[in-house]
């Protein structure tokens, strides 16, 4: 069966929720993957709650990143740097990377990987 378009909001998708060693108060959301014969790339959407954090991490990949709304930070070169509502941030493969609320709202942000990495 041929894709067809998809129109969601967002916050639509089953979310999956991460609190464990090195990450705190995330929820990802896979909005359009393979599930939607998606082949060339995943979108997640993430949320951060208040004092949440993404562990740091880096892999073979790059992405991009979108901050929809919230006040955060990331991780880059050994470095916070600030980033809000409207930032575009790309992360080039096998560089070191996390994010952090740095607000009381939610930091709320769309990712987009290549096809063949984990949608989540």
């Amino acid at each position: 069966m041929e894709p067809t378009m998809k129109i969601i909001h967002y916050s639509d998708p089953e979310p999956k929720h991460f609190d464990a060693e090195g990450v705190k108060g995330v929820t990802g959301r896979v909005v359009i993957g393979k599930a939607d014969g998606a082949d060339n790339f995943c979108m997640r959407f993430f949320e951060l709650s208040e004092g949440g954090y993404s562990p740091e991490h880096s892999h073979d990949w790059e992405h991009e990143i979108v901050i929809h709304s919230g006040k955060g930070e990331v991780l880059c070169e050994g470095e916070w740097k600030a980033v809000t509502n409207g930032h575009v941030i790309f992360i080039p493969g096998n560089e070191a990377h996390q994010l952090r609320n740095a607000g009381e709202d939610p930091l709320v942000f769309a990712c987009l990987i290549p096809s063949g990495a984990p949608e989540l």
